[in-house]
């Protein structure tokens, strides 16, 4: 089994209260595929330019992620820069320079198409359509997406949503999205618009899953170390949907168990700058917290 994600790879520059680095490995695509390559073979769909170093290329291969939808054009990679206070939930974009992703359109290779498992990070809702146009019969399509899109692409976003099995979104996302203050009913809103299931993230707080049938809430895993929450909700996703990449079919009951992962994931992801933490994991350890979970949540 596998996964194919579709999104950013980029260079970062973060400054936060505990430090401040530059061109770290970052994109969406890049937290996600990573987090997932702890539980199934992800296929990666990207772009890249010239001056992407090729020591990450070798991580990925390294971490059994397919590069074979990884395009180099010419030209520089997309690159972030990005500062937190000390209340780290919000990031301050200092500068983006889209570089090569502003002319991206994605092409899945020949290879990926029958890929059952699908995950459209945060990109253009038209691009993301224009991607599932290029899979053949995929079981479970999972995508996020962000304000901006939610402003300026409203009708193209809604259109996709009807395709969609899983929304991931933030708080103030589903708000904007829905017209509504309250998540649960914001929740809701956004499930008439199509998808059957909705993941509302609440950055620190952790996040709330909704159903037709069902809610579930799943509190932030408590940290006494955060040094940069960049990339946290795109390690949740690949948490999530690299669990649930293992599975033939995908019920409700392993969308929880896959929250919980992810969520895990994520936790690991914010103890240090970009991917330095996640590159540090092993399963002992992320089922090790997995259980700490369990035993935080139980009563």
């Amino acid at each position: 089994m596998s996964v194919l994600v579709v999104g950013s790879v980029a260079l970062d520059s973060v400054q936060t209260p505990f430090g401040r680095h530059k061109d770290l490995l970052g994109g969406s695509a890049t937290y996600f595929s990573i987090a997932a390559s702890y539980f199934t073979d992800v296929r990666l769909v990207a772009v890249i330019g010239r001056d992407f170093p090729k020591r990450y290329i070798r991580l990925f291969k390294k971490y059994r992620i397919d590069t074979r939808g990884l395009e180099i054009k010419d030209g520089k990679t997309f690159r972030w820069e990005g500062e937190y206070e000390y209340d780290m939930n919000t990031a301050k974009t200092v500068a983006t320079h889209l570089n090569v992703l502003g002319k991206f359109r994605p092409k899945i290779p020949k290879e990926y198409r029958k890929t059952k498992h699908v995950f459209l990070a945060n990109i253009d809702p038209d691009l993301q359509k224009s991607i599932l146009r290029q899979i053949s019969s995929p079981q479970f399509i999972a995508c996020d997406t962000m304000n901006f899109w939610i402003e300026n692409k409203k009708r193209s976003l809604i259109g996709l949503l009807k395709e969609m099995d899983l929304c991931l979104l933030n708080d103030a996302e589903a708000r904007e999205l829905s017209g509504e203050a309250n998540l649960l009913k914001a929740a809701k809103v956004i499930i008439s618009l199509g998808p059957r299931m909705v993941i509302i993230k609440k950055g620190e707080h952790g996040c709330l899953f909704v159903s037709k049938r069902r809610c579930f809430t799943v509190p932030g895993f408590p940290l006494e170390t955060i040094h940069d929450p960049t990339g946290a909700g795109d390690t949740f996703a690949g948490g999530l949907m690299g669990y649930l990449g293992r599975f033939d079919k995908v019920d409700e009951s392993k969308v929880k168990k896959a929250i919980i992962y992810g969520s895990v994931l994520a936790s690991y992801n914010v103890e240090k700058f970009s991917l330095k933490k996640l590159l540090r994991l092993n399963r002992r350890l992320i089922d090790k917290r997995y259980k700490e979970f369990k035993k935080l949540t139980h009563f």
